[in-house]
């Protein structure tokens, strides 16, 4: 099944993937849309992945204890 490409400015990009990759427009146009494809498969709304790392590292526990300066002083040993 042919495909058209009536505008100017799309088959200039085609033929300068094209040239590019050093292949015929036709492979230009299939690998330029696969690529479009896959990345839209490959898109995780940031919210998905956040959900997806707050999963798979679990916060530790709240131990109580108050982190203040001299808290972090002392860690670092600046008593």
């Amino acid at each position: 099944m042919p495909l058209y490409i009536k505008d100017d400015a799309t088959a200039q990009l085609v033929a300068k993937l094209a040239k590019l990759r050093g292949v015929p427009k036709q492979d230009a146009v299939k690998l330029a849309v696969q690529d479009a494809l896959d990345r839209a498969a490959e898109a995780v709304p940031l919210r998905n992945r956040f959900a997806a790392l707050r999963k798979a590292h679990r916060l530790p526990p709240a131990t109580g204890k108050v982190a203040d300066k001299a808290f972090f002083d002392e860690l670092s040993g600046e008593v």
